[in-house]
């Protein structure tokens, strides 16, 4: 490693780094690739991950026990939250009871990691990912680094060996992703104390140490380990909503030591050569402690030297950075056709297990679901969707039914999916044709909520064109203007399409579109129009 020290700063690799990683521990893998953009950019998306345009992902973990949905583990110490209320209403007070409380809560009792992966698979996942660690900082491993972890607190289980025994099994790619980068901000409401009440002024539990613990159950446990609360607060922390503005280590976010960045290093590196992940997803803005830090650029390299078929996903990518990594969309879609493969991320429901959207029926339907694919793939996208499970390692009777519906609908159509590519254009239709921009990591899903028949996407195989209308015509007659006579993107004469599900239809093709009559639908959600080229 080439490193100089030079005004406090560490300069590696040609760079200047605020917080250096420590190799102490852990080794980068040396080989082609190096921490640098420019070496990174070398590494291309694997045709594989092209080809597989749909995986599931288990976002699963202790934040799951309360039902209270995702980031919980922060929320439950932000005084009159919903999620603050609700804690100490069931289990108690946060100075007296916190989210370390919680973690033993976590049993994963009636987990079938096997049964789960199949019944993915069946529904056309092609790759399976699983959450290694949240930013609540709890390993879901027999983590070497982090005490706080799986094997030893909840379940007693290795939860990421058994999930990487089911995929390899079940033939699916890998994929784990690392979230514990951000604990030293976002656990920063676990410092403060009630404003009001009996309790006020009692600090929270986020400010004991290892010495507190005697006589309780988790004596020799440093709580500290869990909440990384040895620092001041960010510029302005009592604002719940600051934590967003800080993302990315700036905005007056208290700058993360050197130890806690390379304890993150360290358990990363750990699951990567324990478990052999075929992707690695960071919940970042580009990669972890970018830009203070050479963490992740190290983290990167050391898979793709490892795994040269591998991907590295990262937020919020400028167009030389989408050339190292993966660009990861979150809850919403460019809407333009990429050069270059990229991924949505999404949940029918909320990241962590949350009981409310039961009851409220607020799940995403199988239709949202193949929607919003049909829509990414259109566009040279992945959809990785995430199937919330309860605390027990079970999904529920309504998250059942959504499976059951895309599984009937990819057992029919999926060949309009894997293996293609973008055809000339991504689509048509109203949506199509409107302007819709990227909210910071994505969070535009809600513009596509429109979709339906006059909305068609397209790709293709070597062999077919695929058209898709995002719902069935009310009269029955669906009318592609992308494909009318004369097209130059499309030359041959259309007199018949196939129908995926049924068969053979007769197609006019006209100055004005591919004009075909369709039969009483034959599948609830969309059909799919298979054309020879």
């Amino acid at each position: 490693m080439t490193l100089s020290m030079c005004c406090g700063m560490a300069v590696v690799f040609g760079q200047t780094y605020q917080v250096p990683v420590s190799e102490q521990h852990e080794k980068m893998l040396t080989g082609r690739y190096q921490p640098t953009w420019e070496s990174l950019e070398t590494h291309q998306t694997p045709e594989w991950f092209r080809d597989a345009k749909f995986g599931i992902w288990a976002h699963w973990g202790p934040q799951c026990v309360e039902g209270s949905g995702d980031w919980m583990a922060r929320s439950m110490y932000m005084e009159d939250s919903r999620e603050y209320k609700w804690h100490v209403e069931h289990y108690g007070h946060p100075s007296e009871f916190g989210f370390k409380d919680v973690l033993p809560l976590f049993k994963a009792e009636k987990w079938d990691p096997e049964a789960l992966v199949e019944r993915y698979k069946r529904c056309g996942a092609k790759y399976f990912f699983v959450l290694g660690n949240h930013h609540d900082n709890f390993d879901l491993w027999d983590s070497k680094y982090q005490e706080w972890n799986s094997k030893r607190i909840g379940p007693k289980k290795d939860i990421l060996d058994g999930w990487a025994k089911a995929a390899k099994k079940a033939g699916l790619p890998f994929g784990i992703s690392f979230h514990a980068d951000h604990a030293w901000t976002w656990y920063e409401p676990a410092q403060r104390y009630d404003i009001k009440g009996p309790k006020a002024g009692v600090y929270y539990d986020g400010n004991l140490t290892k010495a507190d613990g005697k006589g309780k159950w988790w004596e020799g446990l440093d709580p500290q380990n869990l909440y990384q609360q040895r620092h001041p607060m960010s510029y302005d922390s009592w604002s719940n909503g600051k934590v967003h503005d800080q993302w990315g280590w700036g905005e007056g976010a208290c700058p993360p030591s050197q130890e806690f960045v390379t304890n993150f290093y360290d358990r990363t590196l750990d699951a990567i050569n324990r478990y052999h992940p075929d992707l690695i997803y960071f919940d970042v803005t580009v990669l972890p402690f970018y830009p203070i830090s050479d963490c992740g650029l190290r983290i990167a390299a050391h898979l793709y030297n490892k795994n040269p078929r591998s991907v590295v996903f990262g937020k919020i990518l400028n167009d030389d950075q989408r050339k190292a990594l993966t660009w990861d969309v979150e809850r919403g879609a460019p809407n333009e056709l990429i050069d270059i493969p990229w991924q949505t991320c999404n949940c029918i429901g909320n990241w962590h297990y949350k009981t409310s959207i039961y009851e409220k029926d607020g799940y995403k339907s199988a239709e949202t679901v193949v929607k919003q694919l049909v829509d990414i793939v259109s566009k040279n996208g992945n959809l990785l969707l995430s199937i919330p499970l309860r605390a027990d390692g079970t999904y529920d009777d309504k998250e059942a039914k959504v499976l059951d519906n895309l599984e009937a609908w990819m057992s029919v159509n999926g060949e309009s999916i894997f293996g293609t590519r973008p055809w000339v254009k991504f689509g048509e239709g109203p949506v199509a044709e409107t302007d819709i921009k990227i909210n910071a990591q994505g969070f535009n899903e809600g513009m596509y909520s429109k979709l339906d028949a006059r909305d068609v996407r397209f790709n293709q195989t070597k062999k077919y064109l695929y058209a898709t209308a995002l719902g069935w015509p009310e009269n029955g007659t669906l009318v592609i203007k992308s494909l009318a006579k004369g097209n130059p993107d499309f030359k041959k004469t259309i007199s018949s399409v196939y129908l995926l599900g049924y068969g053979k239809l007769k197609a006019q093709q006209t100055f004005e579109g591919l004009k075909v009559v369709l039969p009483k639908p034959c599948n609830d959600i969309a059909p799919v129009l298979r054309i020879q080229k």
